[in-house]
């Protein structure tokens, strides 16, 4: 796993975690055998421990949110796009629920007072994902380097090299495989324009669609051609345009879908868009902790939960 060192200014990263997806990560990857002392299930409390200290001794970061989503299908967005996530959507239970295993509700309430404990700050935003935390405490950030850690494709959008930048560490492959993206990798690897591959990343997102989002995209639009179109065109805008041109350079097909998906494209572009004016709250200061803000609390947790190894992992990664 590649790491981020300090900045000319010798300042080290803020971390940003996409909590969720670690967990969710956790759950499906570790065994559910072991179990707390009254027979809970620990695996994703476990995973999610590890994983985040293997994080914070791989990067060594200076401060450090654990990003929460709030509202993980904001109703702003469902308004502009209906089919958004509604796979992921329970079929029983409140409305709008997200359907997340049984096993795996408990554990998030764990997690965070193991956060708690040990003072690791947590974030949110009313009625917002985690992916607008994310993209919002990156763009506002003014000193130091930012790390935003997600397995969501999403998140590329947010690399930019503007000072004092801000790189994702994509762990779809899973940490031991986690990939830096900075806008030149990101550019390279979609095939974006150089000079803004973050919100053309978010452009080729949105013409090619992602079924994992209930996003449609533009009938016959790929990713090979929505990343032609754009090195061609270097906007969406400008491919927009093309498409309505009589006769348009475009290829037959490709025009007419584009301009078919008009009504789509205008209202998917805040959906796909991570959001950067959240208005974010976090649970205490994002200084990442050298000892345990509340030690007996924490060791009561350890023995409870049954994460002791965990948990020492995870305050001797703080140690440094």
């Amino acid at each position: 796993m590649t790491s981020v060192t300090n900045d000319a200014a010798g300042n080290a990263p803020l971390m940003l975690l996409d909590s969720a997806g670690l967990w969710f990560r956790a759950f499906y990857a570790i065994p559910d055998k072991v179990k707390s002392n009254d027979g809970r299930s620990i695996n994703a409390l476990r995973g999610f421990l590890d994983m985040t200290s293997q994080l914070i001794t791989t990067h060594r970061p200076g401060r450090l949110v654990a990003c929460l989503d709030l509202d993980w299908r904001p109703q702003f967005r469902v308004e502009l796009l209906p089919t958004y996530k509604t796979h992921r959507v329970a079929e029983e239970g409140a409305d709008g629920e997200e359907e997340v295993p049984d096993t795996l509700s408990p554990q998030v309430d764990m997690i965070l007072e193991v956060l708690e404990a040990v003072g690791i700050a947590t974030g949110g935003a009313v009625g917002l994902e985690a992916d607008d935390v994310l993209g919002t405490l990156a763009a506002r950030e003014e000193k130091d380097p930012v790390i935003v850690v997600s397995g969501d494709r999403d998140l590329l959008q947010v690399a930019d090299d503007t000072p004092p930048g801000a790189r994702c560490l994509y762990i779809g492959r899973g940490i031991a495989k986690a990939e830096m993206f900075g806008p030149a990798e990101v550019a390279e690897r979609y095939g974006l324009p150089e000079d803004r591959p973050g919100r053309a990343y978010a452009e080729l997102a949105l013409l090619r669609g992602d079924p994992s989002d209930g996003l449609p995209g533009v009938p016959g639009i790929g990713e090979k051609t929505a990343s032609k179109l754009l090195l061609q065109y270097g906007s969406l805008a400008a491919i927009r345009e093309a498409a309505d041109l009589s006769p348009s350079p475009l290829p037959a097909r490709a025009a007419t879908s584009i301009a078919a998906s008009a009504g789509y494209l205008d209202a998917a572009w805040d959906v796909v868009w991570v959001r950067r004016d959240a208005e974010v709250a976090l649970s205490g200061p994002d200084v990442l902790p050298t000892r345990a803000r509340d030690p007996q609390r924490l060791a009561e947790l350890a023995e409870e939960l049954r994460i002791g190894a965990q948990v020492e992992r995870l305050l001797t990664a703080l140690r440094g």
